[in-house]
């Protein structure tokens, strides 16, 4: 029996491989756990272990690593101390991660200095400011890519990875996005208590290499809101530095009946909300990934998905007030055709699965090898 340990740091990671997880659990061949830190631990974010404890697991361990200077520096230290002493318990023999962020470079570093073979979902794509910095360093330190495209793939070979490391399985995620449990619209909007008959969505990050200017861009953000007429449901940013800024300009939409504003969503129900709304504006992955996939019309703001992979139907602007206003009263007007190729076709899970059934994946060496072009 393998031992399989999967780290996950935010909903939003969560989200993408908790198919993944799931497809696992259900094999008599592997041995599944579950490492639970950052924002799942943070109430102001909603405390979302509450969605992993819902998915029962049989192995979740919690460590929590928010450190009060809330710097990405000792917030990785921290992480991978206590990722470090859970390896020792469990011995697993594969660690999963996903994507860009700071508990992602704590497992990759966990795993290739501990002899740990090191799967990485999402490697070799542009994220933009300093996660790009830390998605490609997971890559170089880990063994195994499970890549969303062929784009991704090709980067990851400039990089110098093997290919016979690479297996592309598209973005898992989008397992959910097509599933038929995904609640209805209905059963969301009375669990939510959200009264709109119609409404866009609000998902706006800090940029970590622009936090100086955080609070501007947001205060920008939130009275270009207030100056139109739509009704919003509003979803907190992540923990990274900067948040709070933008947290604080949200309690300007505190008594205005057109804006419902949550620390965190259910992803199923999410998905729902963002199925149904008129647009997304924001800076959110999401708004790169599963918006076009439901023919969603899209405002990214600033330069957060900078060189990812953008739709033509995306509307980019930048921080100014006045700009934001003018996407607001574009975005009516903006024709949007479903994606349906880019990030894979729903059997991510299953890929996933086949490869690590495959005793191929069992032999890659542990000491990683340079690709020369």
């Amino acid at each position: 029996m393998k031992k399989i340990l999967f780290l996950t740091g935010t909903r939003a990671d969560f989200g993408k491989i908790k198919s993944l997880i799931s497809t696992l659990e259900s094999q008599e061949e592997f041995e599944v756990f579950v490492f639970v830190t950052g924002m799942h631990l943070q109430k102001e974010y909603g405390y979302t272990l509450i969605e992993i404890e819902r998915c029962n697991y049989t192995n979740v361990h919690t460590f929590e690593n928010h450190t009060h200077e809330t710097t990405m520096d000792l917030t990785l230290a921290k992480t991978i101390e206590g990722l470090s002493v859970y390896c020792k318990e469990v011995a697993p023999d594969m660690i999963v991660v996903h994507g860009d962020r700071v508990e992602t470079l704590a497992g990759a570093i966990v795993g290739s200095l501990n002899n740990i073979l090191v799967a990485h979902i999402e490697g070799g794509e542009l994220s933009g400011t300093v996660d790009e910095l830390i998605r490609h360093s997971v890559s170089k330190l880990s063994h195994i890519h499970f890549v969303s495209n062929d784009d991704a793939a090709k980067r990851l070979i400039q990089m110098g990875e093997m290919t016979s490391s690479i297996y592309t399985i598209g973005s898992p995620d989008i397992d959910i996005m097509f599933s038929d449990t995904l609640p209805d619209l209905e059963q969301v909007k009375d669990y939510y208590e959200i009264p709109f008959e119609e409404y866009a969505v609000v998902m706006f990050h800090p940029v970590t290499t622009e936090a100086a200017e955080m609070n501007q861009y947001a205060s920008n953000f939130v009275a270009a809101l207030l100056e139109d007429n739509t009704n919003y449901v509003v979803i907190y940013p992540n923990n990274d530095l900067g948040s709070q800024f933008i947290i604080d300009n949200y309690k300007k939409l505190g008594n205005n009946t057109r804006f419902r504003v949550f620390p965190s969503l259910r992803f199923e129900y999410f998905l729902t909300l963002l199925k149904k709304s008129k647009f997304i504006i924001g800076n959110s992955s999401a708004g790169i990934r599963e918006a076009p996939y439901y023919g969603i019309p899209i405002i990214n703001i600033g330069t957060r998905q900078q060189n990812r992979a953008l739709h033509a139907a995306i509307i980019n602007v930048g921080y100014e007030q006045e700009a934001i206003k003018n996407a607001l009263q574009q975005i009516v007007y903006q024709k949007v055709h479903k994606s349906n190729s880019d990030f894979g076709v729903g059997n991510s899970a299953q890929l996933f699965l086949d490869s690590l059934k495959n005793s191929d994946i069992w032999s890659i060496n542990h000491q990683k090898q340079f690709k020369e072009l």
